[in-house]
C-alpha cells in the first residue's frame, strides 16, 4: 500500500494551502524545506523581522556570510538586508516547482518591508519595489502592513504589478480596506491594458493575538463583575474571539467573490486574493495546539504555521472544512463582546499598532546582533 497522505497535504483537497511561518539558512541548505514540499505539500513560506531575529541569533549559520559582507565594508543594516534577501531568494527557488505546477497560484515566499516604514506611504512603496526587484523571483510576495498609511502603498504596488502580502490585519474594516484595494488595482490594470494574470496577493488576517488581548480584557471585566453569574458568562467567552473574528472576515471575503465586480475581473484571468490565517500558533497552553488550524479550513485560504504548530497538525490535526461552520455563533459572540464593552474594531487597531512596534523592536535587535558579529569579525582581523 502507498504511504498515507500527510494531514498537511490533505488540506489542499479542501482548498487550503499550508505554509510555514519560519525560515532559516540551515532549513534551506540541508534540504528540510524541500522535504516539507515533497512530504507535506508545503505551499509557501512567510517571514517577518521576529523570525529573522531568531534565525540569525540562533547559531553560527550566518557567521560566514556576515564575515564576507563585513569585509566588503557593508554596514550591519546592509548586511541584514542582504542576508534576508538571499534567504528569501533561495526559498523561492525551492518553492519554484510548486509555483509552476499550480500555474502561479501557490508556491510563494514573503519578504517584509522594514517595519520602520510601516507608517510612511511613500517609503513603504519604495521599499516594496526595491525588495521585489532585489529578490527577482516571480514567486516572491512583498509584505506591507495594512495600516492606514500602508493601504495607499499597497494599492500603488498592486497597480504596478507587484505581488503583495498585506500583513497585520486584525479587524473587519482593516480587511475590507485591503480587499477593496486589490479590486481597485486590478480594475486599474485592466483599463490600462496591463495583464492581471500574474498579479498575486494574500490578505494576512491574524488570529491568536486577538484571543490573547480579548482574554485579558475579559479577565479584567470578570474580576470587576458584581456577581458570580456575570463572571462565569465573561469567562465563557474566552478563547473564542480569534476564530469568530476570522470566520466573520471569511464570510466577508466570500461576499467579495460573489460580487459582480469580482466576477467581471475574474473572467479576465484575475487570481483570488486569498485569506491567509496568520498568528496561528497557540499562545495559551490551555487551548489545544491545533486550534487555529482545525477551525479555519476552507477554500481560497492559506494557513501559515510556526514549526511547532506545523508538527502538531501533522501529528493530530483534524482535516475537515470548518471555516464557515457555526457562523451565526460567531456573529453572536462578537455582539456579546460588544455588549460588555469589547469592540473588535478597537481591539484590531490596538493590535495592529502593537504588531508594528514589536516588529520594529525585533528588527532593531536583529541589526544589533549582526553589528555585534560584524564588529567581532573586523576586530579579529584588525579591521
Amino acid at each position: 500500500m502507498p504511504p498515507a497522505e500527510s494531514r498537511l497535504a490533505e488540506l489542499h483537497r479542501l482548498g487550503q494551502s499550508p505554509w510555514l511561518d519560519h525560515i532559516d539558512r540551515d532549513l534551506i541548505q540541508r534540504g528540510g524545506l524541500k522535504k516539507m514540499v515533497d512530504r507535506d505539500g508545503l505551499g509557501g513560506v512567510t517571514t517577518n523581522p521576529a523570525i529573522f531575529e531568531k534565525s540569525i541569533g540562533g547559531g553560527k549559520d550566518y557567521d560566514e556570510a556576515i564575515q564576507l559582507l563585513a569585509r566588503q565594508g557593508l554596514t550591519s543594516f546592509e548586511i541584514l538586508d542582504r542576508l534576508i534577501i538571499d534567504d528569501v531568494r533561495a526559498a523561492c527557488d525551492v518553492l519554484a516547482p510548486v509555483y509552476l505546477a499550480s500555474g502561479g497560484e501557490d508556491g510563494f515566499v514573503s519578504i517584509e518591508v522594514s517595519p520602520h516604514v510601516a507608517r510612511d506611504t511613500q517609503k513603504s512603496a519604495e521599499e516594496a519595489h526595491r525588495l521585489f526587484a532585489a529578490v527577482d523571483r516571480p514567486n516572491v510576495l512583498v509584505k506591507i502592513p495594512g495600516t492606514r498609511e500602508g493601504v495607499p502603498a499597497i494599492l500603488e504596488c498592486l497597480k504596478d504589478g507587484l505581488n503583495i502580502n498585506i500583513t497585520l490585519l486584525f479587524s473587519l474594516s482593516q480587511y475590507e480596506a485591503v480587499a477593496d484595494a486589490y479590486l481597485e488595482a486590478l480594475e486599474y490594470r485592466l483599463h490600462a491594458d496591463e495583464t492581471i494574470r500574474a498579479t498575486s496577493s494574500v490578505a494576512s488576517f491574524f488570529v491568536s493575538r486577538v484571543d490573547t488581548l480579548v482574554d485579558k480584557l475579559l479577565d479584567e471585566k470578570a474580576a470587576a463583575a458584581a456577581d458570580e453569574t456575570e463572571r462565569r458568562r465573561l469567562q465563557s467567552m474566552k478563547g473564542r474571539a480569534g476564530v469568530a473574528n476570522a470566520r466573520v472576515a471569511y464570510e466577508r471575503f466570500r461576499s467579495y467573490l460573489n460580487s459582480r465586480e469580482w466576477q467581471l475581473i475574474a473572467a479576465s484571468g484575475a487570481k483570488v486574493q486569498r485569506v491567509l490565517w496568520a498568528s496561528t500558533g497557540v499562545k495559551n497552553p490551555d487551548y489545544r495546539d491545533t486550534l487555529y488550524v482545525d477551525e479555519l479550513i476552507g477554500e481560497h485560504t492559506v494557513n501559515t504555521m510556526p514549526e511547532q504548530t506545523w508538527e502538531a497538525f501533522r501529528d493530530h490535526g483534524t482535516v475537515a472544512r470548518s471555516v464557515d461552520r457555526r457562523i451565526d455563533d460567531a456573529h453572536r459572540l462578537l455582539r456579546e463582546l460588544s455588549q460588555v464593552g469589547i469592540d473588535l474594531e478597537r481591539v484590531g487597531a490596538q493590535l495592529q499598532n502593537e504588531g508594528i512596534d514589536l516588529f520594529i523592536e525585533a528588527f532593531d535587535r536583529a541589526v544589533d546582533m549582526v553589528e555585534e558579529k560584524r564588529a567581532q569579525i573586523l576586530a579579529a582581523e584588525g579591521g
